[in-house]
C-alpha cells in the first residue's frame, strides 16, 4: 500500500497531524499498533489545557503549549468536544516560597500567557472556597481549561477520516527502511510505503527515531497514577488546583472534569517497562494524601476508579520536545518526547508537522475539505422535548444501556458506526461514557457486548475490553439446553 504520508501513532498528536493532513491534497494514512485511537498516554492524563506558565521560556514546550492553548477552544467548538475554561490555581503554602510563585508568573508572561496574576486571602477563597487554609497565595491562570481527551482524539480522527485519511489498527511498525525516494514500513497488516513519515509513536517514538538515524534518543516511561471521584462530590472544586512544581513536574493536582467528576493525580515514577500502566496501593495512597494538602475536605471512599498512564519522558538533560526533520532521513519527521503539555500543544503540533509534510511534498490545499465531524448525540444534555423527538425518530435512543451515565443504545450504535469507530468495550466507553459511572460497567457490560457483537458481526467471544484477550471464553448454557 502506497501513500504520500504515513503517520505512525493514533494518539492525540498523531490524530491532530492526520486532521491537518486532511486539509492537503495528499494521500495519507495512520498506522496504530493498538485497536483504536487514543489508547496510550492520550487516554490517561489530567485532561488539562495548560495555560503555558510552566515550560522554560524559549523551549518548544513553551512555544507549542501557548499556541495549542490558544487554538483549543475554537477547535473543540468545531469538533463538538466538551471544553470548559475553568482556570487554574498554583498554590503556595509558605511565604518564603513567594519568590518561586512570582518566578512562575514571570515565566508565564515571558511565554505570552494572558491574564496571569497572584491572588491571596479573600480573593483566593472566592475563586476556590474549599482550598486549604494553609495556602497563603496562588498563581491564577484564567486561560487554563479542561476538556475530554478521549473525545478530542476521536473527533480529530473522525475529521481526518471524512477528508480521506485512512486508519489502520493492529498495525504497529516492526521494520522501517529507506528505498530510493520513499520509506518502507513493515507491519502485521502488511507493507506500507510513503514519501513522508511522521513519527508520533508516543512512548515508542525513540525506537523509530533511532531506527532511521540521527542522534540516539532514549525514552523512559514516567508512570502517573490517578483517581477519579464520584460526581456526587464534583462540585467540591471549581478550578484546576496545582501545587508549586517540583523536580518531577507539576505535582499532584485536584481538578473538576468536563463530565462532573473530580480527578486527582498524577504520581511520577520512572519505570523501564513501556507497558507498565498498573496502579499501586502505594501510589494511590500517596497521591490522595498529597491532594488533601490542597483540598483538605477531599472525601475518602468516593473513588470511582483509578488508572495510570505513561508519559514519554526523554532521558537527557534538556527537558523539551524533539520535533521536525531527522538528520540523514529525508521525509522523516519526529514528534518525540511529547509529554506534558503534549495534550495542550497537540493542535499546534499537528499543524506544524502536517506543514512540514506539505512543504516536503509540495502539496496544495485540498479543494473539498470538510470541517467538523458528524453530529454527536448526547441524550443526557438534551431537553425532554428534544429527547422525545429523537426517540420518535429512532427508538434506540430511548433504550438506556448505562444507567450510571444515562447512555442509550442509539449512542452506542453511533459510536460503533463512526469512522474510525469503537471496536471494543473501552472504545465504546471512551466515546460514550458507557461504563464510566459508579458501577464501572457492572450493569451495562453484557448489553454493550451484545450491541458490539450485533453491529460488528462478530461473536461475543471475540470481543475484547481494549484490544487484548477476549473478555468471554464461551457460554455455560449449551445450545439447545432448556
Amino acid at each position: 500500500m502506497v501513500y504520500d504520508v504515513i503517520v505512525i501513532g493514533a494518539g492525540v498528536v498523531g490524530c491532530a497531524t492526520a486532521m491537518e493532513l486532511g486539509r492537503l491534497d495528499v494521500k495519507a494514512a495512520v498506522l496504530e499498533r493498538d485497536d483504536d485511537v487514543c489508547t496510550g498516554a492520550s487516554k490517561a492524563n489530567s485532561a488539562i489545557v495548560h495555560a503555558g506558565f510552566d515550560p522554560v521560556p524559549g523551549t518548544l514546550m513553551a512555544k507549542y503549549n501557548v499556541l495549542g492553548s490558544r487554538k483549543m477552544r475554537a477547535l473543540c467548538r468545531e469538533l463538538d468536544v466538551p471544553f470548559n475554561m475553568c482556570g487554574s490555581l498554583v498554590l503556595c503554602f509558605d511565604r518564603e516560597d513567594m519568590p518561586r510563585l512570582q518566578a512562575l508568573l514571570d515565566r508565564g508572561v515571558t511565554n505570552g500567557v494572558e491574564g496571569l496574576r497572584i491572588v491571596e486571602g479573600e480573593e483566593l477563597r472566592a475563586l476556590e472556597p474549599n482550598v486549604s487554609p494553609e495556602a497563603v497565595a496562588a498563581l491564577w491562570a484564567p486561560t487554563s481549561a479542561i476538556l475530554c481527551p478521549f473525545e478530542l482524539t476521536a473527533a480529530m480522527a473522525e475529521n481526518a477520516a471524512r477528508n480521506g485519511v485512512a486508519f489502520f489498527f493492529n498495525s504497529g511498525v516492526t521494520g522501517i527502511e529507506r528505498r530510493e525516494d520513499r520509506w518502507v514500513l513493515t507491519t502485521p497488516a502488511g507493507v506500507f510505503e510513503a514519501r513522508a513519515v511522521v513519527n508520533a509513536a508516543g512512548i515508542c517514538s525513540d525506537e523509530l527515531h533511532n531506527a532511521v538515524g540521527g542522534a540516539p534518543l532514549t525514552i523512559r516511561g514516567r508512570r502517573g497514577e490517578y483517581c477519579l471521584l464520584d460526581r456526587k462530590v464534583g462540585s467540591l472544586v471549581r478550578t484546576t488546583i496545582f501545587q508549586l512544581p517540583g523536580r518531577l513536574g507539576k505535582g499532584v493536582l485536584v481538578s473538576p472534569t468536563v463530565h462532573g467528576n473530580i480527578i486527582v493525580g498524577p504520581t511520577a515514577d520512572d519505570v523501564d517497562d513501556k507497558r507498565a500502566t498498573e496502579t499501586t496501593a502505594k501510589g494511590i495512597s500517596s497521591l490522595l494524601s498529597a491532594a488533601r494538602r490542597s483540598v483538605p475536605s477531599l472525601p475518602r471512599g468516593k473513588t470511582v476508579t483509578s488508572f495510570a498512564g505513561l508519559r514519554a519522558h526523554l532521558v537527557r538533560e534538556e527537558h523539551d520536545f524533539v520535533l521536525g526533520p531527522v538528520d540523514g532521513a529525508p521525509g522523516f519527521f519526529d514528534a518525540v518526547g511529547i509529554e506534558s503539555p503534549g495534550l495542550t500543544a497537540a493542535p499546534a503540533l499537528g499543524e506544524y508537522l502536517a506543514g512540514l509534510c506539505g512543504n516536503y511534498l509540495n502539496a496544495a490545499p485540498r479543494g473539498d475539505y470538510r470541517p467538523g465531524r458528524d453530529r454527536v448525540v448526547r441524550l443526557r444534555e438534551m431537553s425532554f422535548e428534544e429527547r422525545a423527538a429523537l426517540v420518535a425518530e429512532n427508538p434506540a435512543y430511548g433504550q438506556i444501556v448505562c444507567r450510571c451515565e444515562g447512555v442509550t443504545e442509539g449512542e452506542i450504535v453511533d459510536a460503533i458506526r463512526r469512522s474510525p469507530g469503537a471496536r471494543s468495550v473501552d472504545g465504546v466507553k471512551r466515546r460514550t461514557r458507557a461504563g464510566m459511572g459508579r458501577c464501572q460497567g457492572g450493569f451495562c457490560l453484557p448489553r454493550v457486548l451484545e450491541i458490539l457483537s450485533r453491529e460488528l458481526g462478530v461473536p461475543m467471544t471475540e470481543l475484547t475490553k481494549d484490544g487484548g484477550a477476549p473478555l468471554l471464553t464461551g457460554s455455560l448454557r449449551e445450545e439447545g439446553e432448556a
